[in-house]
């Protein structure tokens, strides 16, 4: 087995080849023991899936760890990620998780799946999950088949929680189209559309681990072709779509696709006096713009990176430029994309302009992610040698006014920024870039990639 397989925020690879039934045995046993000795009373720990093949047999796998440990299974079956996250927040009948699993590939491809891990409501990552393959590549004892589990109805218990919250809304004038991408927000998504009398058409809303239609990322433009070509008819005001396991959003009117980071904007709008966290990759703009009415914190990417630092902080918000969004206000904290989804028909609802507001913000041009393969042994030395490089920069080099290195490095120019940060979870840097022009950030672009090469 490849240690490569423990991730920053994740356990993720791929099923039997690297995810078998000795190692995914091993790591419900080893989490069970973690978890006991944070929890010495601990009891329960919730576990769940997505849509893929596979995870029911990794369910099972991995009941029967847990088991082996001396805690026992609450079983809540096919549900999004955000309703195993709301399971830690939930009392089922007496029954209360001391932590959860959900086993779930995000959106990688078909033949993946993994683990995102919760521990006392808290997530389980970095050192801990480097800590727990240690513990499970040191281990060669054999862990037998007992996947006994105590099924919880947390899909409906969330189902609920999202109608009652949203109970207020009267949207019976507008109309909204919904891709699923074959993921599993379909689970629960046309119930509570149908419960709050919304509008709707629903794209690929079966669950199917093979991912007939196209592949659930709503990060990437292409994945969107279809349900922009749906509000493109005009029938439809707005369009949301997801990714594999539901805690990643995108939310497009007919003329725009506002990103993570704007929608922070347009929520923070509707909190007093916000304090809201953004990673390295948003806009200037979001940070501009929020502090001029509350508090913009930037701090590191990565969803669990992130619900720490809204748990320090007490802010009311955090988000991802990839749709990652968590609602501190009203709400638990956690990535949530289907409660993000009536978060912004909420706004609607109040004839909030997103295409008008939009336009009103400082108008910048911005490039997606740009990634550069390297390997794990220098992906990290790169962004060390890159900090070196830009304390003495070349004479013809743009003006630097600031250096933020929270998380790799965001240099600030006159007229923008760009980022060079490592991938904790891929081989790879991740650059992004951001000016008053297409032109300048073409130029950061430039200085910057030619100092790492």
């Amino acid at each position: 087995m490849s240690a490569s397989i423990f991730r920053e925020y994740d356990i993720r690879g791929i099923f039997e080849k690297e995810l078998n039934e000795n190692i995914v045995k091993k790591i419900g046993f080893h989490f069970a023991k973690a978890l006991l000795k944070k929890v010495p009373n601990a009891q329960f720990i919730a576990v769940g899936y997505d849509a893929r093949l596979h995870s029911p047999i990794l369910k099972n796998w991995l009941s029967s760890g847990i088991n082996e440990a001396g805690l026992e299974v609450l079983d809540m079956g096919l549900v999004p990620t955000p309703a195993n996250y709301f399971a830690n927040f939930t009392d089922f009948d007496g029954l209360q998780s001391d932590g959860s699993i959900m086993i779930t590939g995000s959106h990688n491809p078909p033949e993946y799946n993994g683990f995102k891990i919760t521990l006392n409501k808290d997530p389980f990552f970095g050192e801990d999950i480097y800590a727990l393959g240690r513990d499970i590549l040191a281990d060669t004892s054999i862990i037998n088949d007992n996947n006994v589990t105590i099924p919880i109805d947390c899909k409906n218990r969330y189902i609920d929680f999202i109608v009652n919250h949203f109970s207020h809304l009267k949207l019976e004038n507008k109309k909204f189209v919904f891709d699923c991408g074959n993921g599993v927000a379909g689970v629960v998504l046309r119930e509570i559309l149908d419960r709050l009398n919304i509008k709707y058409k629903i794209l690929f809303e079966q669950p199917d681990g093979n991912f007939p239609n196209h592949h659930p990322d709503p990060s990437d433009e292409h994945t969107l072709e279809d349900i922009k070509k749906e509000l493109a008819t005009g029938d439809y005001n707005f369009g949301f779509a997801y990714d594999g396991d539901a805690d990643r959003i995108a939310l497009l009117s007919p003329n725009y696709n506002f990103k993570g980071d704007i929608l922070a904007i347009f929520f923070s709008r509707f909190i007093d006096n916000p304090t809201v966290i953004g990673e390295v990759k948003c806009s200037q703009v979001m940070y501009d713009t929020i502090n001029s009415y509350g508090k913009a914190i930037m701090y590191k990417t990565g969803h669990s990176n992130l619900k720490v630092k809204i748990k320090e902080t007490k802010a009311d918000f955090a988000a991802e430029v990839s749709g990652h969004l968590f609602f501190n206000d009203r709400y638990f904290g956690f990535d949530d994309a289907i409660y993000a989804t009536f978060r912004a028909l909420e706004l609607i609802d109040q004839e909030f302009d997103y295409d008008k507001e939009f336009e009103a913000l400082p108008q910048v041009f911005s490039t997606p992610e740009i990634n550069i393969t390297v390997t794990e042994e220098t992906k990290f030395k790169i962004i060390d040698d890159l900090k070196k490089a830009l304390a003495n920069p070349p004479a013809d080099f743009p003006k630097i006014k600031d250096i933020i290195t929270v998380d790799g490095i965001r240099v600030i120019f006159e007229n923008g920024w760009g980022l060079v940060r490592a991938s904790n979870t891929t081989p790879k840097l991740v650059t992004r870039f951001e000016a008053d022009t297409k032109e300048n950030a073409k130029i950061y672009e430039n200085v910057l990639i030619n100092l790492i090469k």
